[in-house]
């Protein structure tokens, strides 16, 4: 069954950003994920607050994406992260076809 990461970001620093931008999708397309949505416009519809920019995994499996999650390779990543973006990040597990 698939699993997905939804993040919400807000960019702190441009330069931090791009470094963890571009070393985390190496380590996502690494661990089997592919990105369906990657910071494109949203808009609220109902509730609040207005969203920063909205990026979402798929991955294979949970499994895997807490794989990923806990690679040494994603882990260099998240250096430029905590300088670079603010966030709220979600695992969520797809619903098996019926």
């Amino acid at each position: 069954m698939s699993a997905y990461v939804i993040s919400e970001v807000e960019m702190r620093d441009a330069a931090a950003f791009e470094a963890y931008r571009a070393q985390a999708a190496k380590t996502i397309e690494q661990y089997g994920g592919r990105y369906l949505v990657r910071g494109g416009a949203a808009e609220v519809v109902e509730g609040a607050p207005a969203p920063n920019a909205i990026v979402i995994v798929e991955f294979p499996s949970m499994a895997r994406l807490r794989e990923w999650y806990a690679s040494p390779e994603y882990a260099a990543a998240l250096k430029h992260r905590r300088t670079g973006l603010e966030r709220r990040l979600i695992f969520v597990e797809g619903i098996l076809p019926s």
